[in-house]
C-alpha cells in the first residue's frame, strides 16, 4: 500500500520527503542485522553534516517513563547541547555503541579526554528481545561506523536499523518519520520533522488516525493482548526553528500528545523518552570561538511548533506501524506486519481519511 493512502494527520504542509530529513542538514543512516535469531540494528541521526563535537547542538530532553537504559541524558540535560550523532540501538548494545562514539570522536578530535574535555555519547535502546537473541550481543563498533558514514536525506523506514526487530501492539513495530511546516512572521516556514523507534503499546489500546481498531485486532489476537505494557519508544524532534534548550524542552514534551493519541498510557514498564534539537546555530566546542548571535523565536509563537510536533509525531508513528514488514527471529517468535491485517478496503483507508497536505 504506498504510503499517500495512509491518513494525513493534522492540517499542516509536510516537507517534501514527509521525514526528519526535511529539516536542512539532518541525515539518517541505518545498519540492519537480519540473521535467524538476530533481528537487531543501529540507526543514527546526524544533526549536520559536521562535526559536533566542535560545532553543537542546542537540544532537550524530557523523560515522559522512565524505564530504560539510555546513556548521555545527564549531561544533555544539565549543558543543553549535544556533541555526537544521536544513535538507536537494543538494550544490550547501548555500551557498543556508546564506545563506538567515543572511538569516533577520538579519531576526529585526538586531544578529546585530554587537552579538551571528554565527549559525551549519546544513545538510546529500546528492547528488542521478542524478536531478537539480545544476549548475543550482536551489535558491533564497526555496525554503528557503518550506519554512521551511510547517512543521508533519504532513508528506509519500517523494519529496519535499530526498527528490526522492535514490536508495537502486539505487531511490527520499528523506526518511522514524518514532518510539518509551520508559518512564522514575515512569510517564513519553519519544519519540524520527527523520528520514532516504536516499540510499545498494548494492542487492544491502539488508535490510528482516531479509529479504536486495537479493539478490532485484539479481539483476534491472543492472551498476549492482555498483558500490562512493558516496551519503550525514542521519539526524535528536529527543527529549523531559532530556539533555546528551554524552548526545545517544551517542543519536546508536546511529542507526548501526539503519542497518546495511539493509545499510549505512559505504561509503567514502557521507556518513552523525547530528545528535540535545533539546527538554527550551533554552540562552539572552544571559548576563543564566537558564540553565535541568533534572535530567538519569541514563546508565544510557539503554538504552531507545539502542534507540527505533536501532528507529526503521530503520523510517524503511524508510518512506523504501516512500512514495517513481517519479522520472525528468535526461538520462531513472529510479529505481523498492521499493513497484512488491515486491507486496503478497511475503513481506516477510506478516501475520506486520505487527503495529504504536500508542499509542491
Amino acid at each position: 500500500m504506498p504510503a499517500n493512502t495512509l491518513p494525513y494527520i493534522g492540517t499542516l504542509l509536510q516537507g517534501a520527503r514527509n521525514a526528519i530529513t526535511d529539516v536542512e542538514g539532518v541525515t539518517v543512516g541505518h545498519r540492519t542485522l537480519d540473521d535467524g535469531g538476530v533481528q537487531t540494528g543501529v540507526t543514527v541521526i546526524r544533526p549536520h553534516a559536521g562535526d559536533p563535537f566542535r560545532d553543537k547542538v542546542p537540544a532537550a530532553v524530557v523523560v515522559l517513563n522512565g524505564f530504560g537504559k539510555s546513556v548521555g541524558l545527564v549531561q544533555l540535560a544539565e549543558l543543553g547541547v549535544l556533541e555526537t550523532p544521536i544513535a538507536l540501538t537494543n538494550t544490550f548494545s547501548v555500551g557498543t555503541v556508546a564506545t563506538a562514539q567515543i572511538r569516533h570522536c577520538i579519531a576526529s578530535n585526538p586531544e578529546s579526554g585530554r587537552s579538551l574535555p571528554t565527549v559525551n555519547p549519546l544513545v538510546f535502546e529500546c528492547n528488542d528481545g521478542f524478536l531478537n537473541d539480545i544476549q548475543r550481543l550482536a551489535v558491533t563498533e564497526a555496525d554503528y561506523l557503518h550506519a554512521l558514514e551511510s547517512a543521508g536525506p533519504d532513508f528506509a523506514q519500517g523494519s529496519v536499523g535499530a526498527g528490526r526487530g522492535m514490536s508495537s501492539f502486539q505487531l511490527k513495530g520499528g523506526i518511522g518519520s514524518a514532518s510539518r511546516r509551520v508559518s512564522a512572521p514575515g512569510g517564513e516556514l519553519h519544519t519540524v520533522g520527527t523520528l520514532v523507534l516504536a516499540n510499545y503499546g498494548r494492542q487492544p489500546q491502539l488508535v490510528l488516525a482516531g479509529h479504536p481498531v486495537g479493539e478490532r485486532l485484539a479481539a483476534h489476537g491472543t492472551r498476549e493482548s492482555r498483558e500490562p505494557e512493558k516496551g519503550s519508544i525514542i521519539i526524535v524532534v528536529a527543527t529549523d526553528a531559532p530556539l533555546d534548550a528551554r524552548q526545545l524542552r517544551r517542543l519536546a514534551l508536546r511529542a507526548g500528545a501526539g503519542l497518546a493519541r495511539t493509545g499510549s498510557v505512559f505504561g509503567h514498564g514502557s521507556g518513552d523518552i523525547v530528545l528535540a534539537f535545533s539546527t538554527a546555530y550551533t554552540v562552539p566546542d572552544r571559548v576563543d570561538r564566537p558564540m553565535p548571535t541568533i534572535a530567538m523565536l519569541h514563546d508565544g509563537l510557539l503554538d504552531g511548533l507545539f502542534q507540527a510536533a505533536a501532528d507529526s509525531t503521530e503520523q510517524t508513528i503511524l508510518h512506523a506501524l504501516w512500512r514495517a514488514t513481517a519479522v520472525t527471529g528468535r526461538d520462531g517468535h513472529h510479529r505481523a506486519a498492521l499493513s497484512e491485517l488491515l486491507p486496503p478496503s478497511s475503513l481506516l483507508l477510506s478516501s475520506s481519511f486520505t487527503q495529504p497536505h504536500s508542499l509542491p
